[in-house]
């Protein structure tokens, strides 16, 4: 669904296929009015590919969220050619300040309340890695917990973007909170339920019940509106 902005059209695109997408999806939703065009272009070179073939002289605009990680050489060099299309877009394309999907679950500071998990070491583990990202990435010299450190250490390719990832499934394996897949888990955006079963689903106790408000609670947390201003403004 395309919504006209007198003669523009706004499109937000992500790498993302899965729950990132449907992230955006509700975000435009529930906070945007619908008035985005949500889509996926597969890849990091898929959204390199596309904005290649934007004509800026369709009056359009073009939100763009790409994981941006700057320990991935790869990244960094696609990163470096989407700086020079937007440069000479006019402020057509507009690229949005993320490090990932997962970073923006993993920084939400209702995490661990919600979903319940009862892993104290990675609890202490998550509040390493986030007190230590800066610039787009983990700076390890601002880490000095051993454990923290050991389970960095893990990681035969390490990336921040890996870390995040890893860190984020130990505290979504519950596939109600998950953010695997094709979409979010149901817990994220619908309303709370009362399980028949308590005692074999491991669930948090979100202090709203209303799935809007949980997702609208999600976006305006601490680290999302950092990415998102850009289309607010």
């Amino acid at each position: 669904m395309c919504v006209e902005m007198g003669n523009k059209m706004k499109y937000l695109w992500t790498e993302d296929t899965g729950a990132g997408l449907y992230f955006w999806q509700l975000a435009n939703e529930l906070f945007f009015g619908g008035k985005l065009e949500v889509e996926s272009k597969g890849s990091n070179q898929g959204i390199l590919d596309a904005v290649s073939h934007i004509d800026t002289n369709d009056n359009n605009i073009y939100y763009i969220a790409f994981d941006y990680v700057v320990d991935n050489q790869d990244i960094r060099n696609k990163y470096r050619l989407l700086r020079k299309y937007e440069a000479k877009s006019d402020n057509c394309i507009v690229i949005l300040d993320m490090i990932c999907f997962e970073y923006l679950i993993l920084a939400f500071d209702r995490l661990v309340e919600w979903t319940g998990t009862g892993k104290t070491d990675k609890i202490k583990i998550r509040e390493e890695v986030l007190a230590a990202v800066e610039n787009h990435r983990i700076n390890l010299s601002k880490i000095n917990d051993e454990k923290t450190l050991q389970y960095i250490a893990g990681f035969k390719r390490y990336s921040t973007e890996r870390v995040m990832k890893s860190l984020v499934g130990e505290f979504t394996q519950n596939e109600k909170w998950s953010v695997k897949g094709s979409l979010m888990g149901e817990c994220w955006y619908k309303d709370c339920c009362v399980s028949e079963h308590p005692d074999s689903i491991r669930c948090g106790e979100p202090e709203v019940k209303s799935g809007d408000d949980k997702m609208r609670m999600l976006i305006c947390s601490e680290k999302i509106p950092d990415v998102i201003e850009k289309v607010l403004q």
